[in-house]
């Protein structure tokens, strides 16, 4: 793995283990404009980096079309985010993609 790919890697790491977890309730995340910036932003991120991983290495994350669709929806198409789809998200498949990427890395 190159040290390129390594990046693209650490960067969804640190985007999901810094901002994106730790959120327990609907409510307090949909009635937090900082906190709801903060996620849409570092799921941009996390979009971006798993557009340039795979396009930097031969394999593949799971669900990478949906990934970097939700990042381009973030960035085009912001006034048309709905916070549950949002939640979900955070809630249900980051913590598959951060063990994805945890175990690409222990490699």
């Amino acid at each position: 793995m190159t040290e390129e790919v390594k990046k693209y890697l650490y960067d969804v790491l640190l985007a999901i283990e810094q901002f994106l977890v730790g959120i327990e309730k609907f409510e307090d995340y949909q009635n937090d404009l900082k906190t709801k910036s903060a996620v849409e932003r570092q799921l941009s991120i996390v979009g971006g980096a798993v557009n340039k991983y795979g396009k930097a290495s031969t394999e593949k994350l799971s669900h990478s079309e949906q990934i970097v669709a939700v990042r381009n929806r973030l960035i085009h198409a912001y006034d048309a985010i709905d916070d549950t789809i949002i939640w979900v998200i955070v809630q249900k498949y980051l913590l598959i993609l951060k063990s994805e990427v945890k175990e690409k890395l222990s490699r």
